[in-house]
């Protein structure tokens, strides 16, 4: 049957207009991801809860008895404000929009952001640690969140991953080992709920963790910071440029005129008795490719780890100058552009063989040096040593039309880890941070003096919480002891992390007698995980306990001696030496030149005397990167922390970031 033609215009606008209405749609309201089942919020504190729907969409936020509402914003953020709240739970919070969200579980408390490098982020699975009393480890008052490290030229408006957590056998073992014992000492102390978010990562330098407007100040940073602010993108926007870009690029220039692509130089069959040997890591221009751009194959064999059994296998070929293409046994596995992004590729393990697999990589530069120029990895072993290498295309790179790439090291380069990392995680409440960082800034030492408080200070003003305590750890003795007295990047560092206590609410905490000379990674997290805790009931809680172990104060010249006197010194100075020896001491006098000194208490002084220095105007303690036993505590247990008299010039003085020197 047909429809006349009257009943068919009508049809048709009908159709039309549901068609046009079902076209419109609304964003359903949604909240970061710190958001989530079994959250702890900040006890006693205005709590700040926040999400996104659609510009001026009416939210109703509910929990224990409050309930607030808002309109987003025409960006569409919305945020409102609960009321203090003292510890307790498990409540159930409730979020209404367009849609309806709700989250269960939630406990009022303590909340601590954990931050800093491998000392921070290393696990209780790291550790090997297990803990014997199961119902201690099931802990429902103590919830964990572990933050998926994420990187961006401009803050983002949330993490990449995360979820809370319960503590329990089943949960801990991914935790920071030092996170996990220091929230459960304050669990267990304050008696109320405490939630830890760990935001931390191996090997990464203080400049990454801070923001743009952080390292303003600082003339250093200028060049890098001007290129970030310049591009006015963020990664996800310059990759959608760069895919635009390339859609003519490859083709005209990039992979132009090169004899490896029509030789098939990838294929494991080629013929490379013509090929050179080159040692990687290393840049080709210094291992006999001099003043070369364009394109230069690699090539290595290599066999699969014994007992590998996973269905997915991964080479890391780190940094590369500029641009790679990888390919295993033929297959392609991966490719990146630019020299500050790391290579990790991940790809199916039924590619490979037993033994004789054949990995090739393209590289190409397209001005300066170029080539693999750090450790590469395939399972757990290294890809350092003997490659093959042949040229392929030649360009001159004057004339070579370059892509703007979202160029970036998680590990190096400023603020992309305070980008993605850190801004997503503001305005959350927090009652502090505790972190432990500072090995990778160790030939920058006198400038990590200034990075670190400019961070404290910084992050601080970005949480707009006040000056919540922020707790230190200092770096731990590692390497052998010297032999004699002398300079130390190590503890030049240490002395740079105390001037943070110039800023109020700080505190600094010991480790110089927990590491290990052979491990950078000591196994004694939880006696810092207690000294942090310690810390933080009296900064945080103000309970009148001694949180410190001594602190040198002031010296005093005595003849052919120099009295010491401290802070924090407790119920008193002690030695742990039977003989009341003081190990750790170095006296100079005027010409500079450190000899070890001997030190005995007297009171709650230390005086220290060598008799190779007849007019001592300096001491040292712990002045090394591992002074060996030491001796020097207070009653409560804990140790001096290492320190200098003298002001003279360090090893590091004047040794500041360096644009060129970080591939930039």
């Amino acid at each position: 049957m047909f429809l006349t033609t009257k009943k068919a215009a009508r049809a048709a606008l009908t159709v039309c207009f549901l068609s046009t209405f079902a076209g419109i749609t609304r964003a359903d309201i949604s909240l970061p991801k710190l958001f989530s089942d079994h959250m702890v919020l900040q006890r006693e504190a205005t709590v700040p809860v926040w999400g996104w729907a659609d510009p001026g969409e009416e939210i109703a936020v509910s929990i224990a008895g409050q309930s607030l509402n808002t309109r987003a914003g025409n960006d569409g953020k919305w945020l409102v404000r609960l009321q203090a709240h003292a510890a307790g739970g498990p409540f159930e919070m409730t979020v209404t929009g367009n849609n309806r969200v709700v989250f269960n579980d939630i406990l009022f408390g303590e909340v601590w952001l954990c931050g800093g490098q491998s000392n921070m982020q290393w696990t209780l699975d790291m550790l090997r640690y297990q803990e014997s009393d199961t119902a201690r480890a099931n802990n429902p008052n103590l919830r964990l969140f572990n933050v998926a490290v994420d990187l961006d030229y401009l803050p983002k408006k949330d993490i990449k991953a995360g979820y809370w957590t319960v503590a329990s056998t089943g949960t801990m073992g991914n935790f920071s080992a030092v996170a996990y014992f220091y929230g459960r000492y304050l669990q267990e102390t304050l008696k109320v709920p405490v939630g830890l978010i760990s935001s931390n990562l191996g090997a990464t330098f203080i400049e990454t963790w801070m923001s743009a407007g952080a390292l303003k100040q600082f003339p250093q940073f200028e060049q890098v910071v001007r290129e970030m602010e310049a591009s006015g993108k963020n990664f996800d926007q310059l990759y959608a440029d760069l895919n635009v870009f390339r859609a003519q690029w490859d083709q005209d220039f990039y992979l132009k005129d090169d004899p490896g692509f029509a030789q098939n130089w990838q294929d494991p069959a080629t013929d490379v008795s013509d090929w050179k040997n080159i040692e990687i890591p290393n840049l080709w221009e210094d291992a006999g490719l001099e003043n070369y751009d364009g394109s230069v194959w690699f090539r290595r064999e290599f066999d699969m780890p014994e007992g590998f059994n996973r269905e997915t296998f991964n080479i890391a070929l780190n940094q590369i100058d500029d641009y790679d293409i990888a390919w295993v046994n033929g297959v392609k596995i991966g490719e990146s552009f630019g020299s500050r992004n790391w290579r990790n590729y991940f790809f199916p393990a039924n590619i490979l063989k037993p033994k004789g697999n054949v990995l090739v990589v393209r590289i190409f530069d397209a001005g300066g040096k170029g080539g693999m120029y750090t450790n590469a990895f395939w399972g757990n072993a290294i890809l350092n040593g003997a490659w093959k290498y042949k040229p392929g295309a030649r360009i001159n790179a004057s004339a070579f039309p370059k892509p703007i790439v979202p160029n970036g090291s998680f590990f190096t380069h400023p603020s992309l880890l305070y980008n993605g990392s850190i801004a997503p995680l503001q305005p959350f409440a927090i009652r502090g941070v505790i972190w432990y960082q500072g090995e990778s800034n160790i030939y920058r030492a006198e400038e990590y003096g200034a990075l670190l408080p400019a961070l404290i200070t910084d992050w601080r003003q970005q949480w707009g919480q006040g000056d919540f305590p922020f707790l230190l750890v200092q770096l731990a003795n590692h390497l052998p002891e010297p032999d004699q007295p002398g300079e130390s990047v190590w503890a030049e560092l240490r002395a740079a992390q105390m001037k943070a206590l110039s800023l109020p609410n700080t505190a600094v905490v010991a480790a110089i007698d927990l590491g290990e000379a052979n491990d950078i990674h000591p196994p004694k997290k939880a006696e810092v995980g207690i000294r942090l805790g310690l810390a933080a009931r009296k900064l945080a809680y103000g309970e009148r306990i001694v949180h410190s172990g001594p602190v040198f104060q002031a010296m005093k010249k005595q003849g052919d001696k120099i009295r010491i006197s401290f802070t924090s010194t407790g119920g008193g100075l002690v030695s742990k030496d039977k003989y009341g020896y003081l190990r750790g001491f170095a006296m100079a006098g005027a010409d500079r030149k450190f000899h070890w000194a001997m030190a005995w208490i007297e009171g709650n002084t230390v005086v220290v005397f060598s008799p190779q220095v007849k007019r001592p105007v300096a001491v040292r303690y712990a002045w090394s990167d591992n002074p060996g036993p030491l001796d020097l505590y207070h009653k409560e247990g804990l140790p001096a922390l290492p320190f200098r008299t003298d002001d003279w010039p360090v090893s590091t003085a004047g040794k500041v970031f360096l644009y060129e020197e970080h591939g930039f």
